[in-house]
């Protein structure tokens, strides 16, 4: 049977039992349960379909598939790829993926930088700092245990593929971080108190820790007294959400990487 791309496909399921499935998935019970969850929208899909990732049913409008040729698609009418989808409308291409199995992150490369986030529960903001961490090559990210799952649809598409390539790792995170900085990491901390990132001489490897635009980060990850870094602040706005700080301190690790 010809394939698409170089996605591995695991399984065949009946198209009933698919589009349960694929429905189940809205709910992270099931996405827990089953270790599956959705990818959706044409171009997140089509990037999945060239990843090599385990796709475990894919589902299509007919004209879709066809100008796609999917061969291996489920032919479903656009009324039931809305049942299964989170978007708002339009959807035409549906994958349920199996999730990943990441190796432990014990120790940093020489000149790595990890986004750790603490308390992020807003799915957009997650998913945006993951392609945030993408466009600037962070490979990993760690987060603490109460942010917002990545699989969680709308952080998936709000990743725009993102997810494909930044590996999340999932942490008590104070005890974590900690470990990494007894084996080289600097600590960084995005806080309003901080110095100016612009005016700081940043070190490698370094983890960079954002918390949410509401709360900060928790007692435990403000006990670790890491060094502050801060975005200056020119204008009246009161606060900067963690996807906008995240990449402005990004853009200043890079810049000071290559001018090394």
């Amino acid at each position: 049977m010809q394939r698409t791309g170089s996605a591995k496909y695991i399984r065949p399921l009946t198209t009933k039992a698919a589009l349960d499935h694929a429905r189940s998935l809205h709910q992270k019970k099931f996405r827990e349960l089953s270790g599956d969850f959705l990818v959706q929208g044409e171009r997140s899909v089509r990037e999945l379909l060239g990843s090599g990732w385990p796709v475990q049913a894919l589902f299509a409008t007919e004209e879709m598939a066809r100008v796609l040729k999917l061969t291996d698609a489920n032919i479903v009418l656009p009324h039931e790829l809305d049942r299964i989808s989170t978007l708002e409308s339009g959807s035409q291409l549906v994958a349920v993926v199996r999730k990943p199995h990441r190796a432990p992150l014990e120790r940093l490369e020489a000149d790595e930088l990890v986004i750790a986030l603490d308390g992020i529960r807003d799915p957009g903001n997650f998913g945006t700092v993951l392609r945030i961490a993408d466009w600037f090559g962070v490979r990993r990210v760690l987060c603490s245990a109460d942010c917002v799952e990545e699989f969680n649809p709308k952080c998936v598409q709000a990743s725009m593929g993102a997810f494909l390539r930044v590996d999340v790792h999932r942490h008590d995170l104070a005890p974590k971080l900690q470990a990494l900085r007894s084996a080289g990491a600097t600590l960084y901390l995005a806080s309003m108190e901080g110095a100016s990132v612009f005016t700081t001489s940043l070190r490698s490897p370094a983890i960079l820790v954002l918390g949410s635009e509401a709360h900060g980060v928790s007692k435990a990850i403000r006990d670790l007294k890491s060094e502050l870094i801060s975005v200056p602040r020119s204008g009246g706005a009161e606060s900067l959400n963690v996807a906008m700080a995240a990449s402005a301190l990004c853009m200043e690790f890079t810049r000071q990487r290559l001018a090394r």
